[in-house]
């Protein structure tokens, strides 16, 4: 089984639970700004919301992708207030044909003031052992 993840922070938050799903994975963590050259069976896409939705850069970095090259998306992310971007990847990645699982990690995050050091250990060892899971799983 091939991985991939990909991340998209403004804050960081998001950042740091990439890295620790990818370190579980033995991998790297990237943002979307580098693409996806290879097939991968599974790209662990991290994202937030940002003004109540996904940011632009990640609705288009998914709207770029290949079924030829990503079998599956798994959702991650961070947010102060809303919860799961789930729904919100899913119906773009519908569009172009990739299935969004519906397993995915979430966690608060900092922001402004709120959720203070989030992700903090916990979250990352909660997101270093779902990526663990999620290998387990799919073999």
């Amino acid at each position: 089984m091939k991985y991939a993840v990909r991340y998209y922070t403004k804050t960081g938050n998001t950042q740091r639970l990439a890295e620790a799903i990818a370190a579980e994975l033995d991998i790297h963590a990237y943002p979307i700004s580098k693409p996806i050259d290879e097939k991968v069976d599974v790209l662990f896409l991290g994202n937030s919301y940002y003004a109540f939705t996904i940011d632009p850069e990640v609705r288009d970095f998914v709207s770029k992708l290949s079924k030829d090259k990503v079998g599956k998306i798994i959702n991650f992310g961070t947010a102060a207030m809303m919860k799961s971007t789930y729904k919100k990847v899913r119906s773009v990645a519908d569009t172009v044909g990739i299935p969004v699982l519906d397993k995915e990690f979430h966690c608060k995050g900092e922001f402004k003031g709120m959720n203070k050091g989030r992700p903090d250990q916990n979250d990352l060892k909660a997101a270093r052992e779902f990526a663990a899971s999620i290998k387990k799983e799919m073999g």
